[in-house]
């Protein structure tokens, strides 16, 4: 198992930022992917957006624009930047991550992913 944290998140209002980090305990492989989902009360499982080791990043309609991630490749952290959020943003958000490569239709899907946060709230006012 790889441990997974996660910080960041907490409570913003609508059309402000937050900033999500995700910390793998360690330096995983040198080959890998990651990934936010986020989960609202009654809904799915759903995906935010994914960063590959090669450097592709991909991200969900709904925060496409919104939200970007950036990989610091010596700690290997992902971090989620979160702007002009919206209350329908209002999930736990869970970081998870792949030992391997994904294209960007894999990347999506959260059965391809081997290890997970335990996630962090984001609460969006309106």
């Amino acid at each position: 198992q790889v441990p997974l944290v996660e910080s960041g998140g907490g409570l913003a209002e609508s059309g402000g930022s937050l900033s999500l980090s995700c910390t793998p305990s360690g330096r995983p492989f040198s080959w890998y992917s990651m990934a936010w989902f986020r989960q609202a009360p009654g809904k799915e499982r759903e995906f935010v957006a994914a960063q590959t080791w090669s450097g592709g990043r991909y991200a969900s309609d709904s925060v496409k624009g919104r939200f970007t991630t950036s990989r610091d490749d010596t700690t290997s952290v992902l971090n989620l930047q979160m702007n002009s959020l919206k209350p329908e943003d209002t999930a736990v958000y869970v970081c998870a991550l792949r030992r391997n490569f994904c294209s960007e239709t894999e990347c999506r899907d959260p059965g391809i992913y081997e290890h997970w946060g335990q996630g962090t709230q984001v609460t969006v006012s309106s």
